[in-house]
């Protein structure tokens, strides 16, 4: 039993699920509960995010790079997860726990150093997992299938990070909710690690100097137009994870305890909804699903502007919903031929640095989402929960609607830069699942 459970989509899909419920509540909940319940202003937050994303810059690449280099007996990726979860935990934990008193430079200077100490035990995780994949799963069919099982455990933890966080922080407080997410964290993730094991091969080639590493990387143009075209459909989910708690209380009015009911509208929805998604892979294949995917997540957001109360809130959540799978599912797939024709071109596997040059281009959507809320913000004067100013429903309906149809409007033009062709993950079951070429 244990033999087929291990390396299988469900042994990896318990990674995602660890990392998303406390990724979840971070994205969704750490602005709220530092501008909106402890009174940071939103220029402040907003400059926080900014020093994160310089962070981000540097330690990303280097997290892939020293990830390819190493060689143990335990394998390259597992041993660098092992070390990172205590320290994943902790942070988590301390973005929460804020100390009594802090308040305007100190509150700042609190929030500043969290996010690069738990950016940085973050990017180890994210790194090493995200380079299991194409590792693990090879040929379109069965990555497909690996991932509509990572993204249906993601949503379940997406949920439970999201509609269940208002739940517990208003019945156990911040502080508790952050230590009940890192012992869930923690225990998922040891569970993930010891059923999964890497193959000897992949690690057989000597890995690329960093020069090296880095201009072949670089120069990469399928690498540059698929993750610019991800990182502002990104900017989008984490727009709609954020912003719920504000647009529900400002633009729909609703009580803080229907928040989570509001949350569960779009992330119960997506469950059933990445099934169809994966049909829709498996008919189209991973090229023409992933534009298609851009252009449905924009119109799904539209009913949110015209949303009203709790019960149009739940409907433009459900709408939501669709967009949003097809979003998690599709990338996937792209992201590891691209990496494939890499392997047949260099002869070497960079999983890491390719995950980790990725996930800064993706992760930098956070900035742009803090640029869009503080530019927002300032058109419509909203500061802070203290002085939130003469219009704040006006000004959530546009950061959940207008902004994001914007954004995906980007990565779609982005995508039409990408030409599909036939490529090593092809196969006869898999029609228009073919490679990338520019």
């Amino acid at each position: 039993m244990r033999k087929r459970f291990l390396n299988s989509p469900t042994a990896y899909a318990l990674g995602m699920f660890a990392m998303m419920v406390p990724s979840q509540a971070f994205s969704s909940f750490s602005h709220y509960y530092y501008v909106e319940k402890l009174g940071l202003t939103i220029g402040l937050a907003t400059l926080a995010r900014t020093i994160y994303l310089i962070w981000d810059a540097v330690n990303q690449p280097m997290a892939g790079y020293w990830s390819d280099r190493t060689r143990t007996r335990y394998g390259r990726r597992r041993p660098w997860i092992f070390a990172a979860i205590p320290l994943f935990a902790a942070t988590f934990i301390m973005v929460f726990a804020v100390p009594n008193g802090l308040e305007g430079t100190g509150l700042f200077a609190w929030f500043v150093v969290i996010l690069i100490l738990f950016e940085g035990a973050a990017t180890i995780l994210w790194v090493n997992y995200g380079a299991l994949f194409p590792e693990l799963f090879k040929g379109d069919r069965l990555r497909a299938k690996a991932s509509a099982v990572t993204q249906g455990y993601q949503i379940v933890a997406i949920l439970i990070g999201s509609a269940a966080t208002p739940l517990i922080y208003k019945a156990l407080g911040f502080g508790t909710m952050s230590v009940l997410y890192a012992v869930i964290f923690a225990v998922f993730m040891l569970l993930f690690v010891l059923n999964v094991q890497e193959k000897e091969e992949a690690a057989s080639a000597p890995p690329l100097p960093l020069r090296e590493a880095f201009r072949e990387t670089l120069k990469n143009k399928e690498l540059w137009f698929f993750y610019l075209a991800c990182s502002f459909a990104q900017t989008v989910n984490g727009l709609v994870s954020s912003l719920i708690p504000f647009y529900a209380k400002y633009a729909l009015r609703i009580e803080e305890a229907q928040v989570s009911l509001m949350m569960a509208s779009v992330f119960v929805s997506v469950i059933p909804l990445v099934g169809v998604w994966y049909v829709i892979v498996r008919k189209l294949g991973g090229y023409r699903s992933w534009r298609l995917a851009f252009v449905v997540y924009a119109i799904s957001v539209i009913p949110a502007w015209f949303a009203q109360g709790l019960a149009g809130g739940i409907a433009a959540g459900i709408s939501i919903g669709f967009g949003l799978a097809g979003f998690l599912v599709t990338p996937t797939v792209l992201s590891s031929e691209i990496m494939d024709r890499d392997a047949q071109r260099t002869g070497r596997r960079r999983e890491g640095m390719y995950t980790a040059v990725g996930g800064f281009l993706t992760r930098s959507s956070g900035l742009i989402s803090a640029l869009a809320f503080y530019i927002v913000g300032i058109i419509f004067h909203y500061e802070s929960g203290d002085n939130p100013g003469p219009n704040p429903e006006e000004t959530f309906r546009y950061l959940l609607t207008v902004v994001p149809l914007c954004l995906l409007a980007v990565s779609f033009v982005i995508s039409l830069f990408l030409k599909r062709t036939a490529g090593p993950g092809d196969t006869a079951a898999s029609p228009g699942g073919g490679g990338l070429d520019v």
